[in-house]
């Protein structure tokens, strides 16, 4: 039964270290990676309080916990539409925690070494293109809790389809962004989801909403389990995000509620209905 933690709390560094200790030994989920990248949610040059993009606190909490574990760490992020990551890196002040950590920015577009990854029963993409550093490495998946006007919600799975170093994917968009979201999840999964709901998002997301001040962080090993978990948490109905609900149909993961552990807070104690336009 996958283990979901959900720790209310102020903007700390404990409150990031509580919601991974409830887990257990998260160290085991990297023991075999060359390395350990964070992946954060940069879609935009707006800063953490917005709710839009990932609080330069979660990733220091993270850097610190896994750099007792493993010695290569690096923070991770592709050029969206219309922002270059490496301008929100430093407008989001992540810049001075990775400066202070002494952990690289590695921006994904920039990254001239890549391998083509075929999906094994495709909703839409025979194949992908990604920088080959991602296929030894343990992602951890530094996600914004957000609605989005085109997939519902905008959490841990989601945020790997960032991991495409393609700047315009309008492409991808085009073709169905839910659908493209499996196929990536298919073959690049992340080891570790963790939420940032420190400040939340809800409306026209990823970036035209309003903030919400949850002071949450959710955790888990399992991305079906803790996408679906947050969706509860957001009063949105799990199933009715195609993604979560399709990687559930797949064996990616948990969506069942009765199948899936959640520790620290209750749900109902910590829910709130986000608004979606």
């Amino acid at each position: 039964m996958p283990i979901v933690s959900v720790v209310k709390g102020p903007r700390s560094h404990e409150t990031v270290f509580k919601a991974l200790d409830l887990l257990g030994e998260v160290k085991y989920a990297i023991k075999d990676a060359a390395r350990v990248l964070i992946k954060v949610n940069l879609i935009s040059t707006k800063t953490y309080e917005t709710g839009v993009t990932t609080d330069p606190l979660v990733v220091d909490a993270l850097i610190c916990k896994f750099k007792e574990f493993h010695g290569e760490v690096a923070v991770i992020e592709a050029d969206a539409t219309s922002t270059d990551a490496d301008k929100a890196y430093k407008a989001t002040g992540l810049d001075k925690i990775c400066e202070r950590n002494n952990v690289k920015f590695i921006n994904l577009s920039k990254e001239k070494e890549r391998v083509k990854l075929p999906i094994p029963n495709p909703e839409v993409l025979k194949e992908i293109e990604v920088p080959k550093i991602l296929l030894d490495s343990a992602i951890i998946s530094a996600a914004k809790m957000k609605t989005h006007e085109e997939t519902v919600v905008t959490l841990g799975m989601k945020n790997m389809f960032g991991l495409l170093p393609e700047k315009q994917k309008s492409k991808f968009h085009s073709l169905g962004i839910d659908k493209v979201i499996v196929d990536i999840n298919t073959v690049l999964r992340p080891k570790l989801t963790v939420i940032d709901g420190f400040y939340a998002l809800e409306g026209p997301g990823p970036i035209r909403g309003t903030p919400v001040k949850m002071d949450l962080i959710i955790a888990g090993q399992d991305p079906v389990a803790t996408d679906a978990t947050t969706c509860r948490i957001m009063d949105i109905d799990p199933h009715e995000v195609y993604h979560i609900r399709r990687a559930y149909e797949k064996g990616f993961g948990e969506i069942d509620s009765a199948k899936i552990r959640v520790v620290g807070e209750k749900i109902e104690t910590v829910k709130r209905k986000f608004r979606r336009k």
